[in-house]
């Protein structure tokens, strides 16, 4: 039986081993945006096809399952930000956000461990880290007014995140019309915005709130 290296690079798996893994994650990417994540690791078994035995060899634990859909999640986020620094007409934030407005909303049930999970700071401090050059850069484009700051940019995730898991079951695209109308409110204006952005301390203060609850 061939061999196949996981995704992070680290011990190689029987090919047959590999394969069970990945059915697993898309099972539990399908069943967790089905039901959330109090669903049970037995119905994900039985949506990848396979055993019990098979799931826990894989991942011992339901929050391992769980950390390690997030961490795939996180990678595709990465990989997508990076794309966005292709673009040379300064639109690569716009592009980068309905990225992840997509990838919020096609993974619903991981969306509340998306911006905490314990296990993917690095993955998140290089997307913010990428987040904050696209912004600079839309802002020396025209495309984004000056006074917008990376902490708005996270409040913005945020806010997605509330519209895709207020409509679960309801719309598919309500977060896309509130995106675009959060869009247009951050194109350059002669409005002076009337509060003070939100600083660095206080997203860290929430960020923590959330992992806790």
């Amino acid at each position: 039986m061939g061999v196949q290296a996981t995704a992070d690079g680290g011990k190689v798996l029987r090919r047959d081993a590999a394969e069970n893994r990945r059915r697993l994650l898309d099972a539990a990417a399908t069943v967790f945006s089905e039901r959330g994540l109090d669903a049970g690791v037995e119905e994900i078994a039985r949506v990848a096809g396979v055993g019990m035995g098979t799931l826990y060899r894989r991942f011992p634990t339901k929050d391992a399952l769980i950390s390690e859909l997030v961490r795939q999640l996180l990678i595709d986020l990465v990989a997508m930000a990076r794309a966005a620094r292709d673009v040379t007409d300064g639109s690569g934030l716009e592009r980068l956000l309905f990225d992840t407005g997509a990838i919020q909303a096609s993974h619903r049930g991981c969306v509340s461990r998306m911006w905490n999970d314990e296990h993917t700071a690095l993955l998140r401090d290089e997307f913010r880290t990428i987040l904050t050059e696209l912004l600079a850069v839309a802002q020396d484009a025209g495309r984004i007014r000056a006074d917008v700051t990376v902490t708005d940019l996270d409040l913005v995730f945020w806010a997605v995140r509330g519209v895709v898991e207020s409509t679960r079951g309801v719309s598919d695209t309500a977060w896309r019309r509130h995106l675009a109308m959060v869009i247009a409110g951050l194109r350059p204006g002669c409005e002076e915005l009337s509060e003070a952005p939100v600083g660095e301390r206080e997203v860290a203060l929430a960020k923590k709130r959330i992992l806790a609850g």
